[in-house]
């Protein structure tokens, strides 16, 4: 018989509170009623490129950073929708009530203070005294930036979302557990990682504060104390503590040997149920 989850120890309390205040804001719809969360993280992200076009259409600003922001943050919006179509994070796929999606709409819409500075600043429309956006080996750090980041924010919550479904399937239950090889033999939290390279990606192109405020909000406020409380609800495993011992809370420990233990839950085993990175608390997404 495999050994039985011990009691989870709960997270700090300043993480739990915002944990919990986090997802008050997305309240679930009655039997039938309100959106499906996924679709509306889907619309905002696929409306990046067009969005971040248009504007660049009415300012007449056609520079390299410009081009290479919409670059990016243009085709992470295709590809985080083709992700979620592909193998579907089970998180988003309650139905929240309009109030919730309004929530989740302009918390997503935080991300596009990034692009407006960049071609505002640029088209002169807004004062940003000696700002200039990124120069050339800033926009390759950038580039290099994004495209870690996919590798292990795709990565990981393929191998999570495929995982769960595998496990759940062949076993006939819910597909708990722990997930301690390939992404994350060396870190508990890739997905998020990936994340965070890859908006710091864009805030690097912006080359402003303001951008890198918003992130570091959104990184302090909701990914941290999402992260704590899934750690804390996963510690209940008895694998846990050898896996946590070998693996970084965030950035991959090097040295050593990556784990191979079982495969099964990570993100997806919040205390509440709910796991992630915010409204996208996404990885707000």
């Amino acid at each position: 018989m495999p050994p039985q989850p011990e009691r989870a120890s709960g997270p700090p309390r300043w993480a739990a509170v915002l944990n919990r205040i986090s997802w008050t804001a997305l309240p679930d719809a009655a039997p039938g009623r309100g959106v499906p969360l996924h679709s509306v993280i889907d619309l905002h992200k696929g409306l990046t490129g067009p969005v971040v076009l248009a504007l660049m259409l009415a300012l007449g600003v056609f520079t390299v950073p410009a081009w290479t922001y919409l670059a990016l943050h243009g085709s992470y919006g295709v590809i985080w929708v083709i992700k979620d179509r592909t193998f579907p994070d089970r998180q988003w796929q309650r139905r929240v009530r309009w109030t919730g999606a309004v929530a989740t709409w302009a918390f997503l819409s935080l991300y596009w203070i990034a692009p407006a500075i960049l071609l505002l600043g640029t088209a002169g429309a807004v004062d940003l005294g000696a700002w200039d956006p990124a120069g050339p080996p800033w926009l390759a750090a950038a580039i290099a930036l994004y495209a870690l980041g996919l590798v292990l924010m795709v990565g990981a919550d393929a191998q999570k979302n495929l995982t769960l479904a595998a496990r759940s399937g062949r076993e006939g239950g819910t597909g708990a557990g722990l997930i301690t090889t390939g992404f994350f033999a060396r870190t508990r939290h890739p997905n998020y990682l990936g994340e965070m390279l890859i908006y710091g990606g864009f805030a690097l192109v912006v080359d402003h504060w303001l951008p890198w405020a918003v992130l570091a909000g959104v990184w302090g406020l909701f990914f941290v104390p999402n992260m704590l409380a899934i750690d804390a609800s996963l510690s209940r495993y008895p694998e846990y503590e050898a896996w946590r011992t070998r693996t970084g809370f965030l950035l991959p420990r090097i040295g050593g040997r990556g784990g191979a233990v079982d495969a099964g839950r990570e993100r997806g085993d919040a205390p509440s149920g709910r796991s992630g990175t915010g409204p996208d608390t996404g990885p707000g997404p």
